[in-house]
């Protein structure tokens, strides 16, 4: 009975400090998360998306899709490459100063040299700053993501397994509505040996009546269904293929800058 009450003073104490941290702190720190200014822009950044959009994120989580897909570029470091900008009125000097060195990967430091180099030899050069990264370099995005790419979803769902690659900027990668739509059709269709279940059950296989319909999928060459038919999308389809299309964290920030 002595040790009791310590040990109950102990958990209590455990489990309050745990939701210190992963309850309390994190809304202090995000709860009144606001827009904010897209870099060297007078733009804000995120903006809502789109009520089709904002049905297809839940059809999105209805589909369990973050069981296998994340929603979150991981980014490394920073690094800067020197670009020309005018060669001046020497051009031949600028052009043997500028074979002399190295121009991208630098750091902050080694990149305002070289730019001091360049202006000393009559050219101009300006610093871009670039994310580095494995999911970088796989072109999953241009920059890490930050807790604004999520400000209006509700529920945020980044993910944690990788079984298909990060969606962040897919609506970037894959702009054309028809290849999304084809793609939860038949994810072989255009992602040769794609793991992806197909979500057929959000699509209606139609007899053609007279002429197709301007709404139904265009499918790659040898992929087409069998003839007389035609597939269509449902609404849900139509509204999960918004929301996939809307996933563009591709702004540069003052927490996550980048050069466009």
């Amino acid at each position: 009975m002595k040790n009791g009450v310590r040990v109950f003073l102990a958990v209590f104490i455990a489990l309050g400090l745990s939701w210190c941290g992963f309850v309390l702190a994190p809304a202090r720190q995000l709860g009144g998360a606001k827009q904010t200014m897209i870099l060297n822009s007078s733009d804000v950044y995120p903006v809502g998306r789109p009520g089709d959009a904002n049905q297809g994120l839940q059809i999105y989580r209805a589909n369990g899709c973050a069981a296998c897909h994340t929603e979150q570029v991981r980014q490394t470091g920073v690094d800067c490459d020197v670009v020309l900008t005018d060669i001046g009125k020497k051009p031949k000097a600028v052009s043997i100063r500028m074979a002399q060195m190295k121009l991208n990967g630098l750091s902050r430091e080694a990149a305002g040299a070289v730019v001091d180099q360049i202006t000393g030899a009559g050219g101009n050069a300006e610093i871009h700053i670039v994310a580095t990264g494995p999911d970088i370099e796989r072109g999953w995005g241009k920059r890490q993501s930050v807790a604004e790419d999520f400000l209006y979803d509700y529920p945020v769902q980044p993910g944690s397994l990788r079984a298909g690659p990060d969606l962040s900027n897919l609506g970037v990668s894959k702009p054309d509505l028809n290849w999304q739509l084809v793609h939860l059709y038949a994810p072989s269709s255009e992602v040769k040996d794609s793991t992806m279940p197909p979500f057929r059950y959000l699509f209606e296989v139609r007899k053609i009546n007279g002429s197709p319909s301007p709404d139904a999928l265009v499918f790659p060459k040898g992929f087409e269904p069998s003839a007389g038919y035609e597939i269509m999308p449902t609404p849900a389809a139509k509204e999960l293929a918004a929301y996939l299309l809307s996933l563009r964290a591709n702004m540069p920030l003052y927490d996550a800058p980048f050069t466009p």
